[in-house]
């Protein structure tokens, strides 16, 4: 099923998420409704709270944007994931900091340079509560750092420097009151417009 997903100015966006407990009813299916979400816009991450819930969870696939790259780009090689990540904590960042253009399906039609480090040392379960320690570098990398930072209330718009905030300031409003063209479902806060409000 597909989920409309949230819009910049949601408070759920700035929440530090909440843990996920093993019991959580449904958790498979909503590992399912998320990539179905994700890729219905064309995404390679989604976080919990992007769908509305202070979960810690996200789910990413970068194997097919990284199988449709061409030979001399800078990730060439390199396997992709495909996976949920349930109650995720990063251990460790680090290596080389770079810098790379960053989008966010909350905060459409808005592309940053963000940097960060090279690689990520990741700890969290699978949606069979597996546990996992693992480490990933390059793009996928970036994805998780990305993804992660949802769940613990960042945005990617908070890596940028404060002149380019003020400068998008008026381009984040519009996205919150809804006045954005999107190709995917979204959910936007309910906001004072003419007198009317609206979701």
């Amino acid at each position: 099923m597909i989920l409309p997903i949230i819009a910049y100015g949601n408070p759920v966006l700035r929440k530090i998420a909440d843990d996920i407990p093993k019991d959580y009813p449904n958790l498979k299916e909503l590992v399912a409704n998320m990539f179905e979400t994700m890729y219905n816009a064309k995404g390679v991450g989604l976080a919990g709270p992007q769908v509305g819930l202070s979960l810690r969870i996200f789910v990413a696939d970068t194997i097919q944007i990284l199988q449709d790259i061409p030979e001399d780009n800078d990730f060439a090689g390199e396997e992709g994931i495909k996976k949920a990540f349930i109650n995720a904590e990063i251990i460790e960042e680090s290596g080389e900091e770079w810098a790379y253009d960053e989008g966010c399906l909350s905060i459409p039609n808005i592309n940053e340079s963000v940097t960060r480090e090279e690689k990520v040392r990741i700890q969290y379960y699978d949606e069979d509560f597996n546990f996992y320690d693992e480490v990933y570098t390059g793009f996928s990398a970036r994805v998780i750092q990305h993804e992660y930072d949802h769940i613990e209330g960042i945005l990617f718009t908070d890596h940028i420097s404060p002149l380019k905030q003020r400068m998008m300031k008026r381009k984040l409003e519009k996205i919150s009151r809804g006045d954005v063209e999107v190709s995917y479902r979204m959910k936007f806060p309910i906001v004072k417009k003419k007198g009317m409000r609206r979701k």
